[in-house]
């Protein structure tokens, strides 16, 4: 990799694998939100609910998976029997396995008969289970509460943020390093995208992969070039950019189950002044949602402040999508920087900012920053922005 990327931060040497007590205290708080809602436990289905909640990291499939937490007593982790090896070593002690998916009787009816309570709260239940599903119980209410406490972040899950955001950032530098380079050799949007994947997840290997797993570390990404990159989620192709093309590369790392994002709109060659004018707007809006990402205020707002840079560019009927959403142990999760989310912001949360401008049948700008709100202001842990200036994006040679 060129010596002049984007250097990772040190913060992974001091950061580790979350450990039991963490977990534990995740457990306490969704007891509290349990027994105060009158259930006498909680049954957590959602795959990344139950990720969130115990650590244990798993492949999802039609075989329900499950964790019990009741409001007194130790939390129970319900199975499919194949993967009994998979949570033997696990933290919880309590571990319980129906033999097969669909089952005699349905996994998650089994579930509620081995929770053994009558007033249980979910996280989700398919339709068509739900009524069935009610005749085991007293009382059986969805909630919201684990999700809930997803939104803000501690320490420990900040941590592998920061960490995930410094492999997006090297990714990053390495495709403006070599993008010139591998578009003269006849390379093309995957060539780039491969070469830059493929050198951060080998760097995050080496570097930390004997402490996280590989189960647990990812590096992925789009690339997208000239008109193609108007399509806001378009798959990245074949296609070999041409000179004067802009070029968006957005990318997500995971570190130890907790994801951020870092993405840049390269030009390859001369940049117009129409291109330039498209590239600093997309730098206002990202600085307008910085400065509105404060405490108390509402995410409706954030994404009001920023789309009001593009409005004032002129740029009002290029808009495809909101500034940002929440990150952690899913690359899109909750709260939502988007209209009609008047969730306030909190300290400790986590939210892409993605500024985005898509001119169809001529091109696209899109920028991604990760940021931490924080009662000082927002921390942006992913670097290569501020590192790296837009005429420094501008790839002449």
């Amino acid at each position: 990799m060129p010596s002049n990327r984007v250097e990772v931060s040190p913060s992974f040497t001091t950061a580790t694998p979350l450990s039991p007590d963490f977990y534990r205290g995740i457990l306490n708080r969704l007891r509290e939100k349990t027994e105060a809602a009158g259930a006498e436990g909680f049954l957590a289905l959602d795959s990344h609910n139950l990720i969130y909640a115990t650590g244990f990291f798993h492949r999802t499939n039609e075989r329900p998976m499950a964790v019990y937490v009741p409001v007194d007593g130790d939390p129970i982790l319900l199975v499919p029997h194949l993967e009994k090896e998979n949570v033997e070593s696990h933290w919880i002690a309590d571990v319980r396995t129906y033999p097969e998916y669909p089952g005699i009787l349905h996994p998650v009816l089994w579930m509620l008969k081995e929770a053994g309570a009558r007033r249980i709260a979910v996280d989700t239940l398919e339709a068509r289970l739900f009524r069935e599903a009610s005749a085991h119980v007293e009382t059986l209410a969805l909630s919201d509460a684990l999700t809930e406490l997803r939104f803000v972040k501690h320490p420990e899950e900040l941590a592998l943020v920061r960490i995930a955001a410094g492999y997006a950032d090297a990714c990053l530098e390495h495709m403006r390093c070599n993008i010139a380079a591998i578009v003269a050799d006849g390379g093309t949007e995957l060539d780039i995208l491969n070469a830059g994947v493929g050198a951060a997840a080998g760097m995050m290997k080496r570097e930390i992969g004997g402490l996280f797993g590989e189960t647990e570390l990812a590096v992925v990404g789009s690339v997208h070039s000239g008109p193609r990159g108007a399509l806001p989620h378009g798959h990245t192709t074949t296609r070999r950019p041409l000179r004067g093309d802009t070029i968006i590369a957005g990318i997500g790392a995971t570190v130890g189950g907790y994801h951020a994002e870092s993405g840049a709109t390269f030009v390859l060659g001369e940049a117009s002044a129409d291109t330039l004018k498209c590239l600093h707007a997309a730098e206002a809006c990202d600085a307008a949602a910085r400065a509105a990402l404060r405490p108390g205020t509402p995410c409706t707002a954030v994404d009001d402040a920023a789309m009001a840079e593009l409005h004032r560019a002129g740029l009002s009927s290029f808009i495809r999508h909101r500034i940002g959403h929440g990150m952690g142990v899913q690359g899109h999760e909750g709260p939502w920087l988007a209209p009609g989310d008047a969730t306030l912001i909190e300290e400790g949360m986590v939210f892409s900012n993605e500024p985005g401008i898509y001119r169809p049948g001529v091109d696209g700008y899109r920028t991604i920053n990760t940021m931490i709100v924080s009662n000082e202001g927002v921390e942006i842990p992913s670097l290569f922005q501020s590192s790296v200036r837009i005429e420094q994006r501008i790839l002449t040679k």
